[in-house]
């Protein structure tokens, strides 16, 4: 029994010491990027593949900070990635809402719209999209990047949303038709509440995508480069012959902070609204 307990013992060693060397590779890149945003020019291309620098410094950061302009896009950032958040929020609940609670007519030829507008590409559609948002006369401005992001970004939302409401039972909501609620006050009194692990799940699916954001924001933007996001700007350190790598490291470096912060606050209520949504 002890032979056979050490030998146990060994192999999960071995299979952990496995897995600890392949995250390790799989995580390298990352990590190189995080150290040369520390590092000089010529100690990034010249150090080989060393992590740890031998002269840590911040000049990456200040020159991505203020000559790069991160300090405009990084609002310019913010602000879109928080009105996308709450377009999709709000349309996407009231639709899954419709879905998942009603008897509509053609309820299931919508239902197959919306899954085979998910694998249409965004190339696509971004000429249309485009020309809705000149007539509608938002070009060159933040809210018309905000209306484009968040316009073909609902549909996995809608589905979150419309399965967590299926879930909900019908007596949570005949109970606020009985108090004589209207419809609106029993969908944002007694309904929505409920769905705040979703809410956490959509928020944090929409805050990556919006905030990594690039094809649109650099169309909708191109008269008026002040306005490009942060995922535009990482363009500002290429120049006509020479490219500035730490500069773009130290850039994504502070790009990927706001997402994991987000992430860490709201893990608890991602995983409670997959599992939700997943369960209806």
């Amino acid at each position: 029994m002890r032979t056979l307990s050490t030998g146990k013992t060994i192999a999960q060693t071995a299979m952990h010491l496995l897995f600890i060397g392949i995250t390790f590779l799989w995580s390298y890149p990352f990590l190189w990027m995080i150290s040369s945003a520390f590092k000089s020019q010529g100690e990034m291309f010249l150090g080989g593949l060393r992590l740890i620098p031998k002269e840590p410094t911040l000049v990456n950061f200040s020159r991505a900070w203020e000559s790069a302009k991160f300090y405009l896009y990084f609002f310019n950032t913010v602000f879109v990635t928080l009105m996308v958040i709450l377009v999709v929020l709000l349309v996407s609940s009231l639709a899954g809402y419709a879905l998942g609670r009603g008897n509509m007519p053609g309820k299931k030829i919508i239902l197959a719209a919306l899954v085979v507008a998910m694998f249409l590409p965004k190339g696509f559609t971004i000429i249309p999209l485009f020309e809705l948002i000149v007539k509608l006369g938002f070009n060159n401005s933040l809210m018309g990047v905000v209306l484009a992001e968040a316009g073909p970004s609902n549909v996995v939302s809608i589905l979150l949303f419309m399965g967590f409401f299926a879930s909900i039972p019908k007596e949570v909501e005949e109970s606020g038709v009985m108090d004589g609620a209207s419809q609106p006050r029993i969908f944002f009194n007694i309904m929505l509440p409920l769905t705040k692990p979703i809410i956490a799940t959509v928020s944090i699916f929409t805050f990556i995508a919006a905030w990594n954001a690039f094809l649109v924001p650099l169309i909708f933007t191109l008269g008026k480069p002040d306005l490009r996001t942060l995922g535009v700007g990482m363009y500002n350190f290429f120049g006509t012959n020479t490219v500035d790598w730490t500069g773009i490291a130290a850039g994504a470096c502070m790009s990927l902070i706001p997402i994991i912060i987000v992430f860490l606050f709201l893990q608890r209520y991602f995983i409670e609204g997959i599992a939700g949504s997943i369960k209806g």
